[in-house]
């Protein structure tokens, strides 16, 4: 049998080079050899409400959805898409040709990026950003220009005399992402108004990642960047079914913007996954409809875990930026007498049997995210307090 033919040329494109196997990808695969509590990928460790997990039982054995399902998605989908931003936020999207179906936000998020930008073309983005977006901008070509995000009284705030400097003329769109992984921030109606400002001034489209909008907490509130002046035409939201309710296994996303621009992403989108999640989109359509209450007991229930972590972490040493959005809390382990949060993290599974992720991944300047890192509570409480007595005993 012939040797396969060797070559100097690399075989990962140079567009993905610098991206190999994701942290998340690493630290579970450590939580799994040392039997450690993984607080590292941020998803849930209880399925969500019953009724809708029986939805989508139903919807299998109905025989909906088994098979290939519409490209936009289901119509009972987006209609109920669509009736969840009307009725949360006043906005008003045509189910037909202004809501897209996705496999889940990341899906949204590189069809959106591969269809709006050409080669060449600059993103804006709010570092610490999530990897994905770094990975999409490369494959379609851009090139990403940070603004940093940075510690302020407690919380990670944007500057805004950052941001404006940042567009040149070659930026094309500005990735924006509230509530903010990981640093839990949530934008100010002042800062979302300055945003869509500039936008307008510099006729920039603008992709606004808020899967996180029911994730909020004390008097942070969720302000869709859509609903502000000048924004409706030029912005491509984008929010799923995981993280609201802890499904984040059935990839339901979803895009709502004007006409064309969903068109725009929809060619890219038809070449990625064509469909996906058939029988789950009829129960994310129930889910949509569900009573206020729903959303009122899971922040709730996210904040009391919350403060059982941050509480922990605060006690075990750790200076802690408490968030007012998402299930993540952003630490410092400088008081703890480290620096090097890829060193602390590889460490911690078998110093405490505790597992993080090291924020320096979501920065392109991986000094500036050295010394923090990122736990998720979105475990039960139980778990929590077992993780913050192993933090304080390390």
């Amino acid at each position: 049998m012939a040797a396969m033919t060797s070559t100097a040329r690399p075989l990962l494109n140079r567009r993905l080079a610098e991206f190999g196997t994701t942290i998340f990808a690493e630290m579970s695969a450590l939580a799994a050899a040392t039997g450690a509590i993984n607080l590292g990928q941020g998803f849930p460790d209880t399925d969500g409400p019953e009724e809708i997990r029986e939805a989508a039982v139903r919807a299998l054995r109905d025989g909906r959805g088994n098979q290939y399902p519409p490209g936009p998605g289901v119509p009972e989908l987006r209609t109920a898409i669509a009736a969840h931003q009307l009725r949360r936020y006043g906005l008003s999207y045509d189910p037909d040709t202004e809501v897209l179906v996705t496999a889940g936000a990341t899906e949204a998020i590189a069809a959106s990026l591969l269809a709006l930008l050409e080669p060449g073309d600059e993103v804006v983005a709010l570092e610490p950003y999530y990897d994905s977006y770094a990975a999409s901008i490369a494959l379609a070509g851009g090139r990403r220009v940070p603004v940093t995000l940075r510690p302020h009284e407690g919380s990670f705030r944007l500057d805004l005399d950052e941001l404006r400097p940042a567009v040149t003329d070659r930026t094309r769109l500005l990735l924006i992402n509230t509530p903010h992984n990981p640093t839990g921030t949530v934008l100010t109606r002042a800062e979302l108004a300055a945003i869509a400002e500039l936008a307008v001034e510099r006729d920039l489209l603008v992709v606004t990642d808020e899967v996180y909008e029911h994730l909020v907490f004390d008097d942070a509130e969720h302000l869709p960047l859509a609903a502000f002046p000048g924004m409706r035409e030029r912005t491509v939201t984008i929010s799923s079914a995981g993280k609201t309710y802890s499904f984040t296994g059935w990839k339901v996303g979803w895009v709502t913007a004007a006409p064309a621009l969903v068109s725009a992403v929809r060619s890219a989108k038809q070449f990625l996954t064509y469909v996906s999640s058939g029988p789950f989109q009829y129960a994310v359509a129930e889910a949509l409809a569900l009573p206020d209450s729903y959303y009122d007991g899971l922040r709730r229930s996210l904040r009391e875990r919350r403060d059982i972590l941050a509480t922990g972490l605060a006690e075990a040493g750790f200076e802690v930026f408490r968030p007012a959005g998402t299930y993540f809390v952003t630490t410092d382990i400088r008081p703890l007498g480290e620096k090097d949060g890829f060193a602390f993290c590889r460490a911690l599974p078998r110093r405490a049997g505790v597992v993080a992720i090291p924020n320096a991944v979501f920065y392109d300047d991986r000094e500036a995210g050295a010394p923090f890192v990122r736990f998720a509570f979105c475990k039960k409480e139980d778990v929590l307090r077992e993780a913050a007595r192993r933090l304080r005993a390390m």
